[in-house]
């Protein structure tokens, strides 16, 4: 009788250990990221297959931020994008169950690529202050609205997401040590100016969606380019990855954001 009460009494821990429920695992965080070269990762020099043109690198801050939550990325940033190109077709992973979104945007707009061309130029050949000007002209009165219908998108695609938006460096120290250009003081001085105002109606636009504002200024002075050391790349070859964070400048930028992804 001992022998079979034993046995009874043993079936039923093992019974009911099994319906002990286990505790689950809390899944990962999805986390999406939209925006241009800057988010994408260019000027790292290192590139996934998958993403062509739009050159993704798993060494930018969207992907190293990821990796240090323990989040699920899906980056859809693309090299060249404007706010136009984000809201046509970096919008379809949003929806209400992803936790956290960066967008970086407004460069493009702003015509970056084609104003530092220009500037590069020695006056002589070239016209920086009237590509400044069109581009502060843009930055004062165009961008706001497409920041403020972009802004409003996301919103209404990812409910219940905590969104940051992050903004651009200063890309000039106040030296130009790169052989081949020819960015007088006074234009790299109007440069970042430039940057500066363009954070600045970047981060309104923020704040009245009610989104948090990433600024790296502060971070990335002494860093510029012919800094020490140097975050953002001068000219380079290939052309596409000058006056973009070189790796050092995407793990500050990983460094500035991953306390937002909270």
């Amino acid at each position: 009788m001992k022998l079979i009460a034993g046995l009874i009494s043993a079936a039923a821990v093992g019974t009911a250990l099994l319906a002990t429920p286990t505790v689950a695992q809390a899944a990962a965080p999805d986390y999406v990221a939209l925006g241009d070269s800057y988010a994408s990762g260019v000027g790292t020099r290192t590139y996934t297959s998958e993403s062509g043109s739009c050159q993704r690198s798993t060494l930018s801050y969207p992907y190293l931020d990821a990796s240090r939550i323990g989040a699920h990325l899906t980056s859809v940033a693309c090299s060249g994008a404007r706010v136009a190109d984000v809201t046509a077709n970096q919008l379809g992973p949003l929806n209400s169950g992803i936790e956290f979104v960066t967008v970086q945007v407004g460069g493009n707009d702003a015509g970056f690529s084609s104003v530092i061309t220009e500037c590069a130029k020695p006056a002589w050949l070239g016209n920086c202050d009237s590509a400044i000007n069109t581009a502060q002209a843009t930055i004062n009165n165009t961008l706001p609205g497409r920041l403020n219908g972009l802004y409003a998108t996301i919103r209404s695609r990812a409910t219940v997401a905590k969104v940051i938006v992050v903004g651009y460096p200063r890309l000039f120290n106040g030296t130009d040590c790169n052989a081949g250009t020819f960015f007088s003081a006074a234009e790299m001085t109007r440069l970042n100016q430039t940057a500066d105002l363009l954070n600045s109606k970047v981060s309104a636009a923020a704040s009245a969606a009610g989104y948090t504002f990433v600024n790296p200024t502060s971070a990335f002075i002494g860093h510029a380019v012919c800094g020490s050391p140097e975050w953002v790349n001068g000219l380079s070859n290939p052309v596409s990855e000058s006056y973009h964070p070189n790796t050092t400048g995407q793990q500050a930028y990983a460094n500035l954001v991953q306390p937002k992804l909270v």
